[in-house]
């Protein structure tokens, strides 16, 4: 879903993902023609980096779970 909002409405994505100052800059991007297109692409990359911090976190944590309930 997210990667639709991103190549519809780059800087929607940015305003989700809690980025308000890489979503004005979007925003302004989107307004010409020629400039929709690297805001798009911007905001998939920035999905896809926001969605591997997501799962490394998930890793880490189940991680030191699993240490920390050996040490116990």
């Amino acid at each position: 879903m997210r990667l639709l909002i991103a190549l519809l409405l780059p800087c929607l994505t940015f305003f989700m993902l809690r980025r308000p100052l890489a979503g004005a800059t979007t925003l302004v991007m989107q307004c010409t023609v020629i400039g929709w297109v690297p805001a798009a692409l911007w905001a998939l990359y920035t999905v896809n980096q926001h969605k591997t911090e997501r799962e490394l976190e998930g890793a880490l944590s189940r991680s030191y779970l699993r240490r920390r309930s050996r040490v116990i």
